[in-house]
């Protein structure tokens, strides 16, 4: 297996909630090595940019307003990014995220333990994984400049 980097954003519920802790525990548990962390406030344009591959689907701007904090009323758009390092990384961090919606999240993965879904049908899964290569060497790149992250 080749060496991978991989994007996770703990969203604004998981800070919320004060998930941070435990997921980033759940992805040290699955192998993988931490090489880059940090807050980001996020704006309008790097939410769009983040999900320009969803931008056709009538979801768009409910997901928008949730990396921004603004579907549950925060004030501070922010999460927290974190780039990890590993063989299969992107795999093994989607193994440990779980399935997007939350009720179909395995138990013991961090959806599947934390996430949930509101009355009004929004789902809240505490992080984003990038999905394949392609989608982590673009978030990585649109997330971190490349003297944040620890070289391997």
């Amino acid at each position: 297996m080749a060496v991978e980097q991989t994007l996770i954003l703990i969203k604004p519920d998981g800070s919320h909630r004060r998930l941070t802790g435990l997921v980033i525990d759940r992805l040290d548990a699955a192998g993988l090595e931490m090489v880059g962390a940090k807050m980001v406030s996020v704006t309008e344009k790097l939410a769009r940019e983040h999900y320009r591959a969803l931008s056709d689907k009538p979801f768009f701007p409910n997901l928008i307003r949730y990396i921004r904090g603004e579907f549950h009323g925060f004030k501070d758009h922010r999460v927290l990014a974190l780039a990890y390092r590993g063989e299969n990384a992107i795999g093994k961090a989607r193994a440990a995220a779980g399935a997007t919606n939350p009720e179909h999240a395995a138990p013991g993965t961090i959806r599947g333990s934390f996430g949930r879904i509101t009355t009004a049908g929004q789902f809240e899964n505490v992080l984003h994984a990038s999905s394949d290569e392609a989608d982590a060497e673009r978030e990585v790149r649109l997330w971190f400049k490349p003297d944040e992250l620890l070289e391997g």
